[in-house]
């Protein structure tokens, strides 16, 4: 965008709306999904896709490949915590 103004502006707007679905899921399973945990986790998943984006749009393809890297495993990581606390929370419905 060469906007600066409504690109900070839609950036405020996708980070609240992360915070947002933060705050639902921990609301969800808050002993298992701590809101200030889940509000990193979606923090973090952010500013690696925005990576992925600006290399992708500078045509840096050896940054691309490395941000999508990152996304991924980050994303992993985010899943397996969601698993987690679902497994957690209802442990009779996972017998290990």
């Amino acid at each position: 965008m060469k906007d600066k103004v409504k690109q900070d502006a839609a950036t405020k707007k996708w980070y609240t709306n992360a915070d947002e679905i933060a705050v639902f899921l921990s609301g969800a399973n808050p002993k298992y999904w701590p809101v200030a945990e889940m509000k990193s986790m979606m923090r973090q998943h952010l500013d690696l896709t925005k990576a992925e984006d600006v290399a992708r749009l500078s045509s840096d393809w050896s940054a691309d490949i490395a941000a999508y890297e990152a996304v991924n495993a980050h994303i992993l990581k985010m899943a397996d915590m969601l698993s987690d606390g679902i497994i957690h929370q209802y442990p009779k419905n996972f017998p290990l």
